[in-house]
């Protein structure tokens, strides 16, 4: 969240002054600057799920979950670094209608009924569940790219 406010106001800032290159460059390298930032916490969450599960419980059941979650969720955050920068982009840009209707599609379009689907239909029961999280996280990441390259966002009057 902290990433995606402050390319807001990075990019409503370059905006502002007339300089839309500059607003899209700084949102492209604040996604890779999220990315290795969430890269590094992914890692973590791959390398020490365990341990850090046993923070919390000690019952096997609850750190089996949480251990293959971590490790599930881990993967998501290699594309949702950019997908945090650049809705926030849109947001400074004042185009709070598509970072609103891109988490409006993937968190509860596709990450809801996609958990029930994997869940229950096709038996993974918590892990279709976590799964579906990075899935959309993945996708959220993938549709901002490509309408952040459009570059609408850019036309808004700051």
């Amino acid at each position: 969240a902290g990433c995606g406010a402050a390319t807001a106001a990075i990019v409503g800032q370059n905006l502002g002054a007339g300089k839309p290159e500059r607003a899209e460059a700084a949102a492209w390298r604040a996604g890779f600057y999220n990315t290795v930032a969430l890269t590094i916490v992914g890692t973590a969450f791959l390398l020490f799920a365990g341990p850090l599960i046993r923070i919390f419980s000690s019952d096997p059941d609850v750190i089996g979950y949480g251990v293959r979650c971590l490790r599930i969720v881990a993967i998501g955050f290699l594309f949702y670094g950019y997908g945090m920068a650049l809705t926030g982009a849109f947001n400074g840009a004042g185009d709070t209608r598509t970072p609103t209707l891109i988490n409006l599609f993937c968190l509860w379009m596709l990450e809801i009924p996609l958990a029930w689907v994997l869940a229950y239909p096709l038996g993974f029961g918590p892990t279709g569940v976590f799964i579906s999280v990075s899935v959309a996280f993945s996708v959220l990441a993938l549709v901002s790219a490509i309408l952040f390259k459009r570059g609408r966002w850019k036309l808004q009057r700051v």
